[in-house]
């Protein structure tokens, strides 16, 4: 072996033992930072046992001991309670444009973590770097840039610098509570900037997070519910002319679907009608989703009112979600089981219809 070998191998384990050292002081330093993170509450009010967070529908309370009921017999308040998630959906990741100064944080619903940066960084490189982290993150991430000359807000703008980010994760949806792979996302995603940028990360153990989002979502699986109709057709009718008819009778396109809106814009329920426009439906579906409604006093009996006039319009039949035919005596005993669940999620403080309620019952 020649000395220009030795002196290559030598070199090489150098190299090899820099490196380990290097991301040996890197992980030492993340430890660090997360054990500087926010203290720990004596007590949450989210800590509170409860049922697995279950997908909503109408119809017989679990506790009946059945799996039908009587035609137009009127579900029982149960029947608003949730039955198991059968899929997982794919969260959107999040990708603020507003540049007004931001909201608060929401501790309630969202995780937290804060990047801090030696130096200021052009938003034309961070919003780059949040833009391709945030997208492999599954569960929705917020972040909030901390402007060099002061403030902040949700997003970030080309020619402006600034000083730091905060990642806020939602800690449960309905696709469930944040998982150690999930919040492993997030944390990779601050890793990353921190290293990119020269930052020093702070944020909560991943168990106490983990706690929380478990609680959060028990929590909200006693509060989530959705109720539908199908209106049947007699006979398969092309999406298109479904849509518009639907529009006719006044319901307006908004995120891709139909919806039935208040004077003040806010949606009071849905129209799902799938597939293409030259697809041949013989049933379209009406959804209340509770959490994400207008409160209102008779809020399934202006679904059912609505409802009876589209069908009149496609000559179909109204059903309740189960497939039988809906008789509208059963419509005032459901109003008072979905106010009372208006109020419930009021008082738990997710207001139905807010941004705080929309962002964990989805």
């Amino acid at each position: 072996m020649t000395d220009l070998q030795i002196l290559l191998i030598t070199i090489g384990v150098v190299l090899i033992v820099i490196v380990v050292l290097y991301n040996g002081w890197q992980d030492w330093r993340a430890r660090r930072s997360m054990r500087q993170s926010l203290p720990e509450t004596d007590h949450d009010v989210l800590m509170q046992p409860a049922a697995e967070r279950r997908e909503p529908v109408l119809g017989p309370s679990p506790a009946d001991g059945s799996a039908g009921g009587a035609a137009g017999s009127p579900p029982s308040p149960a029947s608003l309670a949730a039955q198991p998630v059968a899929s997982a959906a794919s969260p959107v990741p999040a990708q603020p444009t507003a540049l007004d100064e931001a909201p608060d944080v929401d501790a309630t619903s969202e995780a937290v973590i804060d990047i801090a940066f030696a130096h200021p960084v052009s938003g034309e490189y961070l919003g780059a770097a949040l833009a391709k982290g945030t997208r492999m993150c599954k569960k929705p991430v917020r972040y909030f840039a901390g402007r060099a000359q002061g403030g902040h807000a949700q997003g970030v703008r080309a020619d402006e610098q600034y000083s730091s980010v905060h990642l806020a994760v939602v800690l449960a949806n309905r696709s469930g509570p944040l998982t150690d792979i999930d919040w492993s996302h997030v944390w990779a995603l601050a890793q990353t900037l921190a290293e990119q940028f020269d930052g020093m990360i702070e944020g909560p153990e991943q168990s106490q997070v983990l706690q929380q989002a478990a609680a959060l979502d028990a929590r909200c699986a006693a509060l989530d519910a959705q109720v539908g109709l199908i209106l049947q057709l007699p006979r398969p009718q092309p999406a298109r002319q479904i849509r518009q008819v639907a529009a006719e009778a006044g319901f307006e396109a908004r995120q891709g679907g139909l919806t039935w809106l208040s004077e003040t814009g806010q949606p009071y329920f849905t129209l799902q009608i799938d597939g293409p426009d030259d697809q041949p439906l013989d049933r379209v579906d009406l959804l209340l989703d509770v959490p994400n409604s207008l409160p209102d006093d008779q809020a399934f009996s202006r679904m059912l009112s609505v409802g009876r006039d589209l069908a009149a319009r496609l000559d179909a039949e109204v059903l309740d979600d189960q497939g039988r035919t809906f008789h509208d005596s059963s419509a005032a005993t459901i109003d008072q089981q979905i106010n009372a669940l208006y109020h419930r999620l009021d008082e738990a403080g997710f207001l139905a219809g807010s941004e705080r309620a929309a962002r964990v019952f989805s």
